[in-house]
């Protein structure tokens, strides 16, 4: 088990996280996300924050570890090439899915004037995009070798759902 930046416990299946000496996903990846989760919420009290929300950028895990000054960039692109392909594309869904969760929020957060249901709106797409950074942590944990989609919450997907058809 191991503890990450939002508060949830990620469990890696025992035999699921690969050798120690093979190539190892890294969870940096995933800061970019935190970064805005915490955009999000703080830009729910402070206008002034939606102009670095907006200016937020998504890019791709591959081209993370591309542009990385990290010793771990070589390894965690390495471990990511090995990943099943059907795996490798459900947690680039799920990152998909964040980003348009992000841009978003942005969006509500950025009218003028802003709808008065916009503190309720930032407290779920948080919730929404706290659980998704925790599943994918649990896939990087597990080296990519679980099925993210397996991990999937239908209340979550409800939230998310609803939110994006606002």
């Amino acid at each position: 088990m191991s503890a990450i930046a939002t508060n949830v416990l990620a469990e890696v299946p025992v035999g699921l996280a690969g050798s120690v000496d093979a190539p190892r996903l890294s969870t940096d990846f995933l800061n970019r996300y935190s970064e805005a989760l915490m955009l999000i919420e703080m830009a729910g009290m402070d206008e002034s924050l939606v102009a670095d929300l907006q200016a937020w950028q998504s890019i791709s895990y591959r081209e993370h570890f591309r542009r990385s000054p990290l010793r771990c960039a070589a390894s965690a692109l390495a471990a990511y090439d090995r990943i099943d392909p059907v795996h490798a594309s459900a947690f680039e869904d799920v990152c998909r899915s964040m980003t348009r969760l992000v841009r978003t929020v942005t969006a509500l957060l950025a009218e003028t004037p802003q709808p008065k249901e916009l503190p309720m709106i930032v407290n779920v797409a948080s919730d929404a995009l706290r659980r998704q950074i925790a599943r994918a942590t649990q896939f990087i944990n597990a080296n990519g070798m679980i099925d993210i989609t397996a991990v999937e919450d239908a209340v979550l997907q409800a939230q998310i759902d609803a939110l994006l058809t606002r």
